[in-house]
């Protein structure tokens, strides 16, 4: 099975090799987990290599000085191998996906990111809320759907490896299970409409200081986690469970 470099050794290790080539990879976690590195070390690892790279940022987490501290010099090279897209309006999100097969045609693109696929969503579901009818709401759902099903496609039939993130948010518990002590359990943003499609899931958290990732979902390896830091360089392990 074709895997692409993951952009750091620990995490090419930890995976067999890297991420699978012809599925969508899920990165899910809170804001400041990790996210936005784990997509960007895959980009600059595509773009040094020559390959392009289409990066879909709808919540302005591209970073040049980033990419510059991943690569170091020549990173004005490199940066000429992702494509940059910055839809700021659910609209704007759909009419980029119509034109994504066009796109990675025109473009012979090699690794497809979208950092991240439910922030328009969000916006567009809870936008006067109070307004929408029941079908307007299956009508964004089904457009996501839609999406995720032409990314699951372009991967499969083409490919070419695409990586999403995603928000989690973490469920109420009750006074009698804050007592004790329970863990909130963590859910991922849309649900099942954004799992079903991808094959890989991994799910970073913060967990009493330690980041850790969590392998929740794979075609072939056990659910497993690994703690890990980031560095200017990239993630790093720093110890296996």
């Amino acid at each position: 099975m074709t895997k692409i470099s993951t952009g750091s050794f620990d995490l090419n290790k930890w995976l067999y090799g890297g991420y699978e080539e012809d599925i969508i990879t899920m990165i899910a976690g809170p804001p400041g987990s990790g996210k936005t590195n784990f997509v960007l070390m895959a980009a600059c690892s595509q773009a040094k290599k020559g390959n392009k790279v289409l990066f879909i940022d709808t919540e302005g987490g591209f970073s040049v000085e980033r990419v510059k501290q991943l690569v170091g010099e020549n990173y004005e090279d490199y940066l000429r191998n992702i494509i940059l897209a910055e839809p700021t309006k659910f609209d704007e999100q759909k009419k980029l996906f119509l034109d994504l097969l066009e796109k990675i045609r025109k473009e012979d693109i090699k690794l497809i990111i979208v950092d991240s696929i439910a922030m328009l969503y969000r916006l567009e579901i809870g936008d006067n809320k109070e307004c929408k009818t029941d079908n307007q709401f299956r009508n964004i759902n089904k457009e996501v759907a839609k999406q995720m099903r032409v990314l699951a496609e372009i991967a499969r039939k083409k490919k070419i490896p695409v990586m999403i993130t995603n928000q989690v948010y973490f469920n109420f518990l009750c006074e009698e299970d804050w007592k004790k002590g329970v863990e909130r359990e963590m859910s991922i943003v849309g649900g099942d409409l954004f799992k079903y499609w991808s094959k890989c899931i991994i799910e970073l958290r913060n967990d009493g200081g330690k980041r850790k990732a969590f392998l929740s979902k794979h075609r072939s390896l056990p659910q497993k986690e690994m703690i890990f830091e980031i560095k200017d360089k990239g993630v790093f392990k720093r110890g296996i469970l």
